[in-house]
């Protein structure tokens, strides 16, 4: 896709508060997100899905073709692509990629003949397989430089548990009642952990994991019906994505403990923002409107106007697993994870 140059100014916010602890951001007047470039995987048809970013500004992610095949990809710096992705044991047509670290390691997951998913790591050509100990089923959805790496897993209840791995040591967790928990990425200095859960009613909330290992959950925008946090940087900046009741899906800026900016790319009903760089470089998607995702790589200037998300708690949570509540599987079904 031919490249744009469009610069969005994000409305003026009605009250900025404080922000507190170590995640307080520097106060500023203005800022925007000005979008950089537009970009798609190579082929006719294909519906691009960038996930992360790296300090060097490649971006790993998907691309699904016409057919439904579905692929990772890397997009270098300088604007190429890789080859697609295929782990050597996907035997199904489905293979994501996840996260990227600044020495290029991938990581992502795929679906096997056993039915179920799998993680992978990809460096140097070679893929390294990984599954939880003792799962059913692993996604692998963030690396940072440490090799320190997030993700799910399912133990064989149905119900998803985050998962984060730090020095070799794996922890998991859930938010307390949650029917599935799922770790996107965590920071390079293990400060944050972000991504979301579903609630007993099948709704989805953001949440993130602090370094004393506790939680801060929901993390919803006024108005959102089902929230997904996805990439966090050294500056505790953590891009996501909201729906409305309308239907329409704004990207999110977000900086904890509790203030968000919404984001929309001109024209479109959906946007996403995945990953974030510490040069404030994030890789998102748009969906035009024949329904084909697009990817495109944005810039944060200055600190962007913000306003409080609804009423957050705060859980002291354990680093063991938490038994959900609700041990029905029935809200997730089959539903693929957000991307």
């Amino acid at each position: 896709m031919k490249s744009k140059q469009i610069v969005i100014s994000i409305l003026a916010v009605l009250l900025v508060f404080p922000l507190m602890g170590t995640f307080a951001q520097p106060a500023a007047n203005s800022g925007s997100i000005e979008v950089i470039t537009t970009f798609d995987y190579p082929g006719t048809g294909n519906s691009t899905l960038p996930q992360k970013i790296n300090e060097r500004g490649d971006i790993v992610g998907v691309f699904i073709d016409s057919s439904g095949v579905t692929r990772g990809f890397v997009r270098f710096s300088d604007g190429s692509f890789s080859a697609p992705i295929v782990d050597p044991n996907d035997t199904v047509g489905f293979t994501e990629g996840r996260g990227i670290n600044n020495s290029r390691t991938v990581c992502g997951d795929y679906v096997a003949s056993d039915g179920n998913a799998h993680g992978f790591f990809l460096s140097g050509g070679t893929f390294t397989e990984y599954d939880v100990p003792g799962a059913v089923s692993t996604n692998v959805l963030g690396i940072n430089d440490a090799a320190s790496f997030t993700g799910t897993f399912d133990p064989g209840s149905g119900i998803l548990q985050a998962f984060i791995s730090v020095g070799g040591t794996l922890t998991s967790f859930s938010v307390p009642a949650a029917i599935s928990t799922l770790a996107y990425e965590i920071n390079n200095s293990n400060q944050l952990v972000v991504g979301y859960y579903i609630d007993s009613s099948g709704i989805l909330h953001g949440y993130y994991r602090d370094t004393n290992g506790a939680l801060h959950f929901p993390i919803d925008p006024s108005g959102s019906v089902g929230t997904v946090l996805f990439g966090v940087n050294d500056r505790n900046w953590v891009v996501a994505r909201y729906a409305d009741s309308s239907g329409v899906t704004h990207g999110l800026f977000f900086l904890p403990p509790n203030q968000f900016s919404t984001f929309d790319y001109p024209g479109s009903s959906f946007t996403s923002l995945n990953g974030i760089n510490d040069k404030g470089v994030i890789c998102g998607r748009y969906v035009d409107a024949s329904g084909i995702a697009h990817g495109f790589l944005a810039r944060v200037t200055g600190t962007p106007p913000t306003q409080a998300v609804g009423p957050e708690m705060k859980a002291n949570e354990s680093p063991s697993p938490v038994t959900p509540l609700n041990s029905s599987p029935a809200a997730w079904g089959d539903a693929m994870r957000a991307r």
